[in-house]
């Protein structure tokens, strides 16, 4: 027996009227604080994308963010709010991989041995707890955060962002060409170290939010298509911050009027876009 094709329209009225279009989007709290706190997100991973997509550590972000999976779990496990966990696998896990690769060659070998185990201990936490409510951990919960959550990820974020500014030069110089940055002076081995530790706390913040798949996209997508576009750090952040909001506002717009998953058309929109910045290319 055939089941019945599920009805994608969420119900709520739509007009060609964008002003009340939009009046409505913000009448209701639950889409305020995704907003808030998807902008946020969006944001911090705007400007530490680029460095990732610069040293060419997108695995290791993509495997930091299945990381949060088991510090949530193991967090659940013994009572805690799930971000301690999640900060504290994902810092650990951050350590250990630049422990394990202190240059980037035989990097991805020490990173998929270290999200190997961490996975083999989530998948024990998930025995011993109940799935359900790890479920969130691993495809997000964006329209279902409250105040507290939206204030934490916009406080994390705000020193995240500060700490790249602070450090951005030396991180930007190591990133570049990191043989002649240590000729100069620069603590390579530091720098990388401090980039992992923010990576890790990036993933940690937006993976309850956002979900996995969500946090990654957000991540490299934006940052790689800014990238393409631009030559110029300062230039290339900027466009990465923006295309990363751009594809959040307009995923969470259109979810709310078609009843999927907002992660489904931010990480189209951002398949789009690096696909027309590399065909701008040719």
């Amino acid at each position: 027996m055939t089941p019945p094709a599920h009805d994608t329209l969420s119900g709520v009225p739509w007009s060609w009227n964008p002003v009340d279009d939009l009046n409505q989007l913000f009448t209701f709290e639950f889409m305020r604080n995704a907003y808030l706190a998807g902008t946020a997100a969006a944001l911090v991973a705007g400007v530490v994308g680029y460095f990732v997509v610069l040293r060419g550590l997108s695995f290791a972000g993509h495997s930091l963010s299945l990381m949060g999976f088991t510090g949530a779990t193991g967090a659940l496990v013994v009572g805690v709010h799930p971000l301690v966990g999640l900060f504290a696998v994902d810092g650990a896990g951050a350590l250990l991989i630049g422990a394990l690769a202190r240059r980037s060659r035989g990097r991805d070998v020490a990173v998929g041995v270290v999200v190997t185990g961490t996975l083999g201990l989530g998948l024990l936490f998930l025995r011993l707890y109940r799935a359900g409510e790890a479920l969130p951990v691993l495809v997000g919960d964006i329209l279902g955060i409250d105040t507290t959550e939206v204030a934490i990820t916009a406080v994390a974020a705000t020193l995240i962002v500060a700490l790249v500014a602070v450090a951005f030069r030396p991180l930007l110089f190591s990133s570049l060409d990191e043989e002649v940055a240590e000729a100069r002076g620069v603590r390579t081995g530091a720098m990388s170290l401090l980039l992992l530790l923010i990576l890790a706390a990036t993933t940690a913040i937006a993976t309850p939010i956002v979900g996995v798949l969500l946090t990654f996209s957000l991540l490299i997508a934006p940052a790689a298509t800014a990238s393409l576009l631009s030559s110029r750090p300062p230039v290339a952040v900027t466009l990465a911050i923006a295309l990363g909001v751009l594809y959040l506002w307009i995923g969470l717009a259109v979810s709310y009027w078609v009843d999927l998953p907002p992660s489904i058309f931010v990480t189209a929109l951002a398949f789009a876009g690096y696909a027309g910045a590399r065909l701008r290319g040719l």
